[in-house]
Parts: structure tokens; C-alpha cells; sequence
């Protein structure tokens, strides 16, 4: 048997996980609540122009949104999650929900940019500690077996953030202004913390985190083996993914309509991909990021060389989407397979080495494009998820099935 998951088991006082609708639920609440952070997120990359003029700043300017919670982030996790101590996980997730619900609505009433910039902040907070927390909340809340399905729909948030969430907040600003998108996704976020607050049971940790503790990953070969892993592939899918709609324009050659509906596509088949992710986790973590490594640098690779027109775009796209799909909760399942005796320690990290890796990738694959042209930059993000992949392969030694919780086994 593979170690369990002690934060799962403990956390609950030896009791078995609930498996009742209103467990599940509690579940729902953490998977809404993550669709709202991510809309939150990504909600000025619409609006970006709207808000700027609106808050009389240019868009250059405007584009510190967008920076500032994710460096922010970067720091948040590892800060939390021994900020936290031995407090209960219900009351770090409810507030961080209300955290959301404060983020949006300072957003929504700001009178100028800089308290726009405080609430992209807290938004940061948000952030980092909704990606240490909420997988190993979720988890809790289920019987062992359904463990991988329960993280699965918590991070199919993301997905459906990408989907729904970000283009109706578009949609909303458009019709009814920038402030409208921010209020209705506070709205959602204030929803679901009344469901939270209603649902979640008790979740006291083990043992307080303490500083020394988030080195523990870093003395784990299969972690370490991860964090490097999650370097080459987060940056060289951020590399590529941020120029997605210029490829699609530029090498593809399609028209307005087309990319958009490609970018539905793509949002559609990460949500897919997302609940194949786990179920490949629940078998083999190390076969669920190496198959997602693989399909990721097949559609880069392949963007280059298939030709031109819509069914190309469609191939490299449907592709990459269930692979980046799949990389979140396989990434996940292998920090909480690496580290189970301190899974949050694992997440902390994995939240950092994510936020280095998107900043990172960004840049590089801006330079490369103003250099050497988009096809460049898919021939080097290609280039990078190929190496995570023989890192995968070749250093990870398989660590089998998810064990998230052995209260399974001890019932």
C-alpha cells in the first residue's frame, strides 16, 4: 500500500469522510468558489481597456491586474499555509471565500486605480491560498475512493472558469460595464460562501505547519523530481498559451470567428480533460503528467508543421486543451503523493514553483515572438514540455495509485 495521506485522515480525528449529498456539496461549494477566483483573475484581460479608460490610466498600467496578484500569489501559498497554524481548514476556506467576495466588490466600487490595485492584491491572497488548501479540503470531505473524483471537480473549476466564467464576464462589461462583471462575480463568491458556511465540517489539521516544514518537499526525490517537472512544463505552456489567439490567426489563418469558436473548443476539452486527469491519477500520478507532457508537446510540435486552415487548428487545439487539462490535478496528485505526511507543505510549493513558472514562460515566449516569430516560440515551448516529460519518465519513479487517505483501509 502507498503511505496515506496523514492531513486527510488525521484532520478528520480518525472518523470516516462523510459520503452523504450535503458532503458533496461542501465539494461544489470549493469547485464554485475556485471558478470564481479564476474568473476573478482573469476578468481585466477582457476588460482591460474599459477599466483603464475608466479609472484614467493607460493600458500599460492597467496591466498590473493582471501581474500584481499572481507574484503576489507566488508568495501567499508558503506565507498561509504557516500563518495558518492549527487552525481549522473550514474557517481558512471560509475566509478566503469572503476574501473573494471583498476582492470583487472593492474592485467593483474602486474610485481609483490604486484601490484597484488593493483589491487585485487580496485577490493575490485568494490566490495562493485557495490552490494550497482547497485540493486537501476537498479531499477530506469523501470516502477514499472518491477522493480523485472530488479533486478533479475542484480544479474543473479553472476549466470552467475558461469556458463560461471569463467570456460571461466579458459579455457583462460590455453590456452593463466593467463594474457590473466584478459585482455579479461577487455575487457568485458571496453564494457560495453562504453555501460554505452552511456545509463545511470541522477540518482541524494534524499539526500546525511550521517554516521548517516547507522544506520538507524540497528532501523528497519524487517531489523535487515534481517541482522541476511543473518548471519546464507550466513555462512552457505559458510560453505558447499566451500568443494562442495570434497562432491561431497568424499560422492557421483564421478568421474571427473561427478563433473564438477554437477558444471555446479549447476551454471546452480542458474541462474534459480535467476529469480524465483524475481518473489516470487515481491508478498512476507519474502515467497521468507524463501522457499530459506528452500531448502538450505533441500539439506545440505539431502547430508548426500540420499546415493551415480550421481542422489544423482544431487538431493542435483540441489536443492541447485536454492535455493542460489534465496538468493541474495530475501536478496536484503528484505533490500529494510525494509529500502525504505534509500534503499542504507540497501544495505551498507547487502554488510558487506554478506562478515562477507562468511569469517566466510569459516572458521568455514574448521574447522569442518579437525575435524569431510565433512559430519559434512553439518550437521552444515544445522544446520545454518535452524536457518535463524525460523528467517524468526518467526520474519519476512511479509512485502507483493516488493514495490521498487510508480511512479505507482502517474502517
Amino acid at each position: 500500500m502507498n503511505a496515506p495521506c496523514t492531513s486527510c485522515t488525521d484532520a478528520l480525528s480518525g472518523t470516516a469522510p462523510d459520503t452523504s449529498r450535503a458532503a458533496w456539496l461542501a465539494v461544489g461549494s470549493i469547485a464554485v468558489g475556485t471558478f470564481a477566483m479564476v474568473t476573478t483573475e482573469f476578468l481585466p484581460i477582457g476588460l482591460l481597456t474599459d477599466i483603464g479608460a475608466g479609472l484614467q490610466v493607460s493600458d500599460g498600467t492597467a496591466g498590473l491586474m493582471v501581474t500584481m496578484p499572481g507574484v503576489l500569489a507566488a508568495f501567499a501559498g508558503p506565507a498561509l499555509i504557516v500563518a495558518s497554524g492549527r487552525l481549522d481548514r473550514r474557517t481558512v476556506m471560509v475566509t478566503l471565500t469572503a476574501m473573494l467576495v471583498a476582492s470583487n466588490l472593492l474592485a467593483a466600487f474602486a474610485p481609483n486605480f490604486g484601490t484597484m490595485l488593493v483589491a487585485r492584491l487580496l485577490l493575490g491572497l485568494c490566490i495562493g491560498g485557495f490552490w494550497t488548501f482547497a485540493p486537501s479540503a476537498a479531499t477530506q470531505l469523501v470516502a477514499s475512493g472518491s477522493q480523485a473524483r472530488a479533486m478533479s471537480l475542484v480544479l474543473a473549476g479553472v476549466s470552467a472558469a475558461t469556458v463560461l466564467g471569463v467570456p460571461a464576464g466579458a459579455l457583462v462589461g460590455t453590456l452593463a460595464g466593467w463594474r457590473a462583471a466584478f459585482g455579479l462575480t461577487g455575487a457568485l463568491a458571496a453564494v457560495v460562501l453562504a453555501i460554505q458556511v452552511w456545509l463545511l465540517p470541522a477540518m482541524p489539521p494534524a499539526r500546525a505547519i511550521r517554516p521548517r516544514d516547507l522544506l520538507t518537499p524540497l528532501t523528497r526525490r519524487m517531489a523535487q523530481v515534481g517541482l522541476l517537472a511543473v518548471l519546464f512544463l507550466v513555462a512552457g505552456h505559458f510560453a505558447a498559451y499566451t500568443y494562442l489567439k495570434p497562432l491561431l490567426q497568424q499560422v492557421f489563418g483564421l478568421d474571427a470567428n473561427g478563433v473564438t469558436t477554437l477558444l471555446l473548443a479549447y476551454g471546452a476539452v480542458g474541462f474534459f480533460g480535467t476529469f480524465v486527469g483524475g481518473s489516470l491519477v487515481a491508478r498512476s500520478v507519474r502515467a497521468a503528467a507524463l501522457l499530459a507532457a506528452v500531448l502538450l508537446a505533441a500539439a506545440l510540435l505539431l502547430s508548426t508543421v500540420v499546415g493551415s486552415g480550421f481542422l489544423a487548428g482544431a487538431a493542435v487545439v483540441v489536443t492541447w486543451g485536454i492535455a493542460f487539462g489534465m496538468i493541474p490535478v495530475a501536478l496536484t496528485g503528484w505533490m500529494m503523493e510525494a509529500v502525504p505526511d505534509a500534503p499542504e507543505a507540497g501544495q505551498a510549493l507547487l502554488v510558487s514553483g506554478f506562478q515562477v513558472a507562468i511569469a517566466s514562460g510569459a516572458l521568455l515566449g514574448g521574447l522569442v515572438v518579437d525575435g524569431w516569430g510565433i512559430s519559434s516560440a512553439m518550437l521552444l515551448s515544445g522544446g520545454l514540455v518535452l524536457v518535463a516529460a524525460v523528467v517524468v519518465g526518467g526520474l519519476g519513479r512511479a509512485p502507483g495509485r493516488l493514495a490521498l487517505s487510508a480511512s479505507a483501509e482502517r474502517s
